[in-house]
């Protein structure tokens, strides 16, 4: 997949890890000190405080749009992940998928769905009832067995063979 950036994205993916490092922390932190240290040759004057205020203003005006930038981006890329674990296993209920575009009282419910298979779950006194690795392994094969009898994998299989030969 071929990565094709705009601009802003690129400025914002720059800002975003060089605000976030260390070196950024400290030079805000020596800014501060330079400003606190100053405050005595300018008499603490409205001026040398509106410096500070008008400066940390602007800054952190700008960085809230970076920040939600870089946060949706990451909230995507999640999601993604997610609904291809989702849609990949078996045993998932493929209604998942895009949760994040339900109201806030359907997923009030959908969690209250949860909550109660987490208590059935704590009833059975028996973790390995239900998340041993001989399941895991059991439902493993059986995911196979299923994936090599649909007719995708069987195509796919004849074409590699065809192409190599």
């Amino acid at each position: 997949m071929a990565k094709k950036k705009n601009l802003f994205e690129q400025f914002a993916n720059w800002a975003t890890i060089a605000t976030g490092s260390s070196s950024a922390f400290i030079t805000a932190i020596a800014v501060i000190i330079i400003w606190g240290i100053t405050g005595p040759v300018f008499k603490y004057s409205d001026t040398w405080q509106l410096i500070i205020n008008t400066g940390t203003t602007i800054i952190t005006f700008l960085m809230v749009f970076l920040i939600q930038k870089s946060q949706n981006k990451d909230s995507k890329a999640i999601h993604l992940k997610l609904n291809e674990i989702i849609a990949s296993h078996q045993g998932t209920s493929n209604r998942m998928v895009n949760v994040e575009d339900l109201t806030e009282l359907e997923l009030d419910q959908l969690r209250k769905f949860y909550v109660q298979l987490s208590k059935l779950a704590a009833k059975e006194d028996d973790l390995t009832s239900t998340h041993s690795i001989d399941a895991a392994e059991e439902n493993n094969q059986s995911k196979i067995i299923s994936f090599r009898q649909r007719n995708s994998y069987k195509n796919a299989r004849n074409n590699t063979s065809k192409q190599n030969h």
